[in-house]
């Protein structure tokens, strides 16, 4: 078991890594509880929630809608939530950003925590105090940082995702190598196979790193004025691919990574041979690295993301594996180079 921490400004959030789903109620503080799960996770781990009301969402983005968000409100209402209250999140992505916004609002705010079931939740959605839902489409555009109290990641709930959830996370944890350390990234090559299997130790130890690396830069600004736009890597580009797709979030932030590194080698940032490197470790994991849509009709997307500013944005390049820049681009040029 590893313990992680993250000292925002508003608090501090403890991420435990190989704690037991069952063991949660050592977290919780001495109030009354409330869960938010979802109708998968409720129909394998209902029996060990801890005693409390639940509220089951839908699996999947389209329950990050603010008119389904209401019932979530309505429902704390009825059971009669106050400010003293502790919502708990149980679940993956979706779960995380739907409990840790519904804590940071309601009644302006109540404390939260959460149970990260999925790789994607364990090394990005749960980690960060980023709580966020969606709005005609596009993705987190209303959103919170709050940090969550404790997150809890039991990496044997792992083995009942399908292959499909899996490469989401491994999407992210590719990520957290690119922009901090090439050593990060030589394990991620080496260990490729024993991870895709959910060996250990190298899946905790993995899920451990990346982690670390995204604890280290929230840590260091924890509201996204600087460094944490590093963690933005893929995404910029990505989320417009998952508005346009609707193909899972890890696949999108994988074809985002293949055109932030394109356009890093385009400027003569990075070279020829650590572009293919990256590619086969995508490909590796089982991510794509191309779509079949139009580039134009993802820019007209993308100059809607919440990151842009007046006719630039800012978008994060790599000037080699583990060396990101932030690089505040014109939406002419980035356009230019779309076509």
């Amino acid at each position: 078991m590893e313990t992680i921490l993250i000292e925002g400004q508003n608090g501090k959030s403890t991420i435990i890594v190989d704690e037991r789903f069952e063991e949660v109620t050592k977290y919780l503080p001495k109030k009354k509880h409330f869960i938010i799960t979802d109708k998968n996770i409720e129909k394998y781990y209902a029996t060990v929630f801890p005693e409390a009301p639940f509220f089951s969402i839908n699996p999947g983005e389209p329950s990050k809608q603010l008119g389904y968000i209401e019932s979530i409100y309505r429902w704390l209402l009825e059971n009669n939530a106050d400010r003293n209250s502790f919502i708990l999140g149980i679940g993956g992505g979706v779960v995380c950003d739907i409990a840790g916004f519904v804590a940071s609002t309601y009644m302006r705010g109540v404390e939260f925590g959460f149970v990260s079931t999925s790789l994607l939740s364990q090394v990005d959605a749960s980690v960060g105090g980023k709580n966020g839902v969606d709005l005609d489409g596009y993705k987190n555009i209303i959103g919170t940082f709050t940090q969550p109290r404790f997150v809890l990641c039991d990496t044997r709930l792992l083995k009942t995702l399908p292959h499909e959830e899996l490469v989401n996370g491994f999407a992210e944890m590719v990520k957290h190598a690119l922009i901090s350390d090439i050593k990060l990234f030589e394990q991620l090559e080496h260990d490729c196979i024993a991870l895709l299997n959910l060996n250990q130790p190298e899946i905790s130890k993995h899920i451990a790193e990346s982690i670390r690396v995204k604890a280290s830069i929230v840590t260091a600004d924890e509201r996204e004025s600087g460094i944490r736009k590093l963690l933005n890597f893929g995404h910029t580009w990505g989320h417009a691919v998952e508005t346009l797709t609707g193909i899972s979030h890890g696949k999108a932030v994988s074809i985002g990574m293949e055109f932030a590194c394109r356009l890093s080698m385009e400027k003569g940032l990075i070279s020829n041979r650590d572009y293919l490197r990256i590619i086969n470790l995508l490909q590796s994991f089982g991510l794509p690295t191309c779509m079949n849509i139009e580039p134009s009709r993802v820019f007209k997307t993308l100059v809607k993301d919440k990151k842009r500013n007046a006719n630039s944005i800012d978008f994060v390049l790599l000037m080699g594996i583990g060396v990101p820049k932030i690089e505040t681009m014109a939406l002419e040029e980035l356009k230019k180079f779309a076509e």
